[in-house]
């Protein structure tokens, strides 16, 4: 029987695209790995997740430098492309990397710095077996920009995130009036200063900017620019939200809008649509190629206004075909689909 290992480290950081990754995918590889064993790479505070039936090892920071021993494991599936965390010394081991994005080269950052950045998930590159890409867009990112070696190099889409029922909380914001809607790490990145003129021209609307500060300097930005522009009193920054929080904005906002710089995939496209909801994208990086003709797209985010109010337009005039429309776009972004092609390319390394 294969022996895999599923490495969950990048659960350590709640309430994120990583941890939902880990966790969804994890789960659907649970109910699909017949032939083989699964195993999780986990950090202990959220071990329990998985339940008490799966067997797991425990992660620390200090194998960053010693790494446990893996000699009976013949698979180790390292989930993100910047991991510290791969069996450099057993070579017998086979290793899967999924890369999500290179998002480092296309973010305003020192050439310094993206080659530094690089570097790593090229020394990862040369320690895998085979790679998996959450998008096209990902996949010729890393074969223009990486040296793969001949080695074999998939595509395989993430599921669409299931929402829980919405509620909010005692201490959770509830908006008064409309809304939009951003989730996602607060990071210069994600570009969510821009939607700060929408409020201006919009003075009916409110803005509600959910995640974790990755960049503080940028949240700072993010108050400041939203008082120059008078609208400090209508973005809220409501950092980190549970499940039934997320789920509540999903299911209350006007819309969704993302304009940001860099995504490797995009999961807020597709939870936005489950529920209907009209979602407005930059046309940068993966986004196009998961919004499709359903999403919305600002051709000048300078200027993003007009788009804006073009596109909730026809998102009402189009009623509740578009809705379905979305919905059964979001339904093809599957976890089950996801974890079946990972058993595939898992098999293939045995």
């Amino acid at each position: 029987m294969c022996r895999i290992i599923f490495d969950c480290e990048r659960m350590k950081y709640v309430n994120t695209g990583l941890y939902y990754y880990c966790l969804n995918l994890g789960t659907a590889l649970q109910q699909h790995t017949l032939q083989e064993q699964l195993s999780v790479f986990i950090p202990d505070q959220v071990r329990s997740v998985f339940g008490p039936s799966l067997p797991s090892l425990a992660q620390h920071s200090l194998q960053k430098f010693f790494m446990p021993s893996v000699s009976k494991f013949q698979i180790w599936h390292s989930t993100y492309q910047s991991s510290h965390y791969l069996p450099q010394r057993n070579k017998r081991i086979k290793v899967l990397l999924t890369i999500h994005d290179l998002n480092f080269l296309h973010e305003d950052k020192p050439d310094q710095k993206k080659e530094r950045d690089l570097k790593h998930v090229q020394r990862n590159i040369d320690r895998s077996d085979a790679i998996v890409c959450i998008s096209e867009f990902t996949k010729n990112d890393v074969l223009t920009h990486c040296n793969t070696s001949g080695k074999p190099i998939y595509m395989i889409y993430n599921g669409t995130n299931g929402l829980p029922k919405p509620s909010l909380e005692a201490s959770s914001y509830r908006p008064e009036v409309p809304f939009l809607f951003n989730i996602g790490t607060i990071a210069r990145k994600k570009n969510q200063h821009q939607i700060l003129p929408l409020l201006q021209s919009n003075p009916e609307l409110e803005l509600v900017l959910a995640g974790r500060h990755e960049d503080k300097d940028y949240a700072h930005f993010l108050k400041r620019h939203a008082c120059e522009l008078n609208v400090e009193d209508r973005m809220h920054l409501v950092s980190e939200v549970t499940e039934g929080e997320k789920s509540w904005y999903y299911h209350n906002c006007q819309a969704v809008v993302m304009p940001s710089l860099a995504e490797g995939f995009g999961l807020p496209v597709t939870e936005a649509m489950s529920v209907g909801k009209p979602v407005f994208l930059s046309k940068h990086t993966a986004l196009p190629e998961i919004g499709k003709d359903l999403a919305f797209y600002f051709h000048d985010l300078d200027n993003m206004h007009g788009d804006f109010m073009a596109g909730m337009n026809h998102y009402r005039n189009a009623g509740s075909q578009l809705k379905e429309a979305m919905k059964n776009h979001s339904a093809t972004f599957n976890w089950n689909d996801s974890a079946r092609k990972y058993i595939e390319v898992y098999r293939s390394l045995t």
